[in-house]
């Protein structure tokens, strides 16, 4: 559907936000809205002074706001140059959609995610270089210019998996209303999200623990009412610590123990797989596995292996426990999983929202996505585990035949039941095999992991309800349940890309003081980089801003960007750069001031005497500058690289005054020598103009040392001017010398006056 027109009232006052989440499958466009903080009208103490700016989808209807491509940019590893025909159809749809008179004031941001996190530099710089390149010259929309983030700024990057957290926490809370009403009334949640590689938690501490607490993050965020409320939030990530990535650790360790055990292998046994009882797996359900993240102790472990399910869920819950390696030392207490410090979680005060698989392996199953209740999950998945893999399979495909789009097992509507099966199509096979493991995963990342408590109903499992909880968290604030897993809030998903676009909404709020300092990503709001759990990921680009990234984390908090006010590693980067040019200069600079002499005598007032020189020139040099004319605009500090007229007799042909009735050349030259050809017709047009009775002679400072003296009566003698278009070597003889009755001879080098 195409943008709406000027006399929309649905436009009115809206502003528009384009995120592109460049993740490893694909890469989906988002597009947000919300209304101009600046036209809300905001009347000071009521209840909309305290709020954030309302976030919307940025269409009117409910599929446009997004769009995807596949596969992950990632994929363009090895040819970065397709990167702007990957990235057309998701930027023409946000032409098509965003009205074309906002552009300009419509940010774009491109950030890429854990596919682009394990490419090299130097391939992660082409691609987002040439993403940087596409959406600048094929859009209006606002693009960051240059800066240590990358050629486009903090518009297109890499982010962490720290900062997907800071963000999906944001997210969290903005739906939730954490950030709602006054400072003593907000109470935030912590943020939970697993994937396939890694876990985040990002959480506030109680105030109590913020005093000790280490490497929090400041999170600043305005209300509408001008108010900036400030967050200190622990985040922090995970690694191999996602379904994914621990089921592969788990096989590992599995075909580990399996060979350990083993018997010999006979030779008639040679060749065939082994099999391994894998009580994560759904009963007689087998997999073909080999280990990937173990040492092998012996060839043969390096061998594919047979996994034979069993169907135990407790027996599964044991298995993985150690797989979160609780006793890797602690060299900053307190710690969780693999040595890792998160301070102290008070669960009774602290609620906490899990997204991504923990709802995944919640509701598409089990169905029990929202309220968490230990004793129904862990009923649920006990049921699943210990079925037949046949059993499932078909179920499955009846499922699929039905079209039951649901998972929530029965659904009434009007009395009726509308869907009946346990899952809908959409769970796939592979799936239902790692179903028993991930709910067993999930299950200790919370409780053994996190620390989570085990809340058990009085009354047992077959009194446990998950309803009740349900109904105990209808009521934000009030009862809230310590664990719910949750994929939307209304009809907006939950994604850190909406934790973003609220805090590009609230940088827009006019603040309460002028002169306050701008709204931030937390990721910029860190003063002392070098010790932050967080480092922002800065391949090499090609620019001065990549070389202040990598220096500035190794210089004192002091003589950083921030309390400078200006980059000292540019100031650096300048000095050496002025040091390095004097040093390649001076040894050039005879040359250099030789060149700068020429470049000005080729542009200064033409001399009148130039009109009398023939075609060649002595010394290939004209006049030298008058000092008049430059030298004395010359400021004295560079005048040595400027001399004056005086200073360059020696290296120029030197102009004589007109010489009358001084001493002969003979005398001023001694054993000089000249060849030369006349000109009669020239010399007789000299000779005859009363102007021209005297000439001017050019003298090289290698032939005179000095100028002559002046006689009693303060003149010199005249000597006649005779210069060659045939050599350019100055000969100097007494046969040029030899009067001439009425005729002025010129010649290519010096003479005197012929009678």
């Amino acid at each position: 559907m195409p943008p709406g027109t000027a006399h929309d009232p649905w436009l009115a006052g809206r502003h528009f936000g384009i995120v592109i989440d460049a993740g490893s499958s694909g890469s989906r466009l988002q597009i947000y809205s919300w209304k101009d903080p600046r036209t809300v009208d905001v009347k000071k103490g009521s209840e909309l002074a305290y709020t954030l700016p309302k976030i919307e989808k940025g269409t009117k209807d409910e599929e446009s706001w997004v769009k995807k491509v596949e596969p992950g940019l990632s994929s363009l590893a090895e040819k970065p140059e397709d990167t702007g025909a990957y990235l057309r159809p998701l930027l023409q749809h946000a032409l098509e959609h965003v009205p074309p008179s906002l552009h300009e004031k419509t940010p774009i941001f491109l950030l890429a995610t854990a596919g682009m996190r394990l490419l090299s530099p130097r391939k992660q710089a082409q691609i987002l270089e040439e993403t940087c390149r596409f959406l600048s010259l094929h859009s209006d929309f606002k693009v960051d210019g240059p800066s240590s983030a990358g050629p486009c700024g903090s518009s297109v990057r890499i982010i962490t998996g720290e900062e997907e957290g800071l963000f999906g926490w944001i997210a969290v809370n903005y739906l939730m209303d954490g950030f709602t009403g006054s400072s003593d009334q907000r109470t935030t949640y912590g943020f939970l999200d697993m994937g396939g590689a890694s876990t985040q938690i990002a959480f506030e501490p109680r105030p109590k623990d913020r005093e000790q607490a280490k490497k929090l993050i400041d999170v600043r965020l305005r209300l509408l009412g001008g108010e900036e409320i400030h967050h200190k939030v622990f985040v922090t990530t995970w690694l191999g610590y996602g379904t994914n990535q621990a089921r592969e650790r788990y096989v590992g360790k599995a075909i580990s123990e399996f060979e350990s055990t083993r018997h010999e292998v006979d030779d008639e046994d040679e060749g065939e797989d082994d099999i391994v009882s894998d009580p994560c797996l759904p009963k007689d359900l087998e997999l073909i596995e080999e280990p990937v993240h173990t040492t092998p102790a012996s060839p043969h472990m390096q061998l594919k292996h047979k996994l034979l399910g069993t169907g135990s869920f407790e027996q599964c819950l044991k298995k993985t426990s150690s797989l979160l390696n609780k006793n890797m030392p602690c060299p900053d207490t307190p710690c969780l999983m693999n040595g890792v410090h998160v301070p102290p979680i008070d669960f009774s005060a602290s609620h906490f929202i899990g997204v991504s698989e923990y709802w995944y392996s919640s509701e598409h199953i089990f169905g029990l996505g929202g309220a968490y209740d230990f004793v129904q999950y862990e009923r649920a998945a006990s049921e699943f585990c210990s079925r037949e893999w046949h059993d499932i399979l078909r179920e499955h495909e009846e499922s699929r035949k039905n079209h039951h789009l649901g998972g929530d097992g029965e659904v009434v509507h009007g009395g009726q039941v509308t869907e009946t099966g346990q899952w809908g199509p959409k769970v796939e096979v592979p799936r239902l095999q790692m179903q028993c493991f991930k709910a067993a995963w999930i299950a200790n990342v919370l409780h053994e992991g996190l620390g989570m408590p085990r809340i058990v109903d009085p009354g047992g499992n077959a009194t446990t309800d998950g309803d009740k909880v349900e109904e105990n968290a209808g009521k934000k604030g009030l009862g809230r349940p310590t664990f719910q897993s949750m994929d939307t809030v209304g009809d907006i998903a939950i994604s850190w890309t909406l934790g973003k676009m609220v805090l590009e909404a609230s940088k827009e709020v006019p603040p309460l003081r002028k002169g306050a300092k701008p709204l931030v990503d937390p990721i910029d709001d860190i003063e002392d980089l070098a010790h932050s759990p967080i480092q922002p990921i800065r391949p090499p680009f090609l620019s001065i801003h990549g070389l202040e990234d990598r220096l500035s984390p190794h210089l004192p908090s002091s003589l950083t960007r921030s309390s400078l006010g200006f980059s000292p590693v540019f100031l650096v980067f300048w000095v050496f750069f002025m040091a390095l040019l004097i040093f390649v200069c001076y040894p050039l600079r005879r040359q250099l001031r030789s060149l700068c002499l020429r470049s000005v005598r080729s542009i200064r007032r033409r001399d009148p005497y130039d009109d009398l020189m023939e075609e060649g020139r002595v010394g290939g040099g004209s006049r030298p500058a008058s000092p008049t004319t430059f030298g004395s605009k010359v400021p004295s500090p560079f005048r040595h690289f400027f001399p004056s007229h005086e200073r360059t007799k020696s290296n120029f042909p030197t102009p004589l005054s007109l010489i009358t009735n001084g001493p002969t050349l003979r005398n001023l030259i001694p054993n000089g020598t000249s060849s030369s050809r006349s000109s009669p017709t020239r010399n007789q047009a000299l000779s005859d103009d009363p102007a021209m009775a005297s000439t001017t002679q050019y003298v090289h400072a290698s032939t005179i040392s000095r100028a002559p003296s002046p006689d009693e009566n303060g003149q010199i003698g005249a000597a006649s001017l005779s210069r060659s278009r045939n050599t350019s070597q100055m000969n100097l003889s007494t046969s040029s010398l030899a009067p001439r009755p009425a005729a002025v001879s010129r010649s290519s080098s010096f003479g005197g006056k012929h009678i």
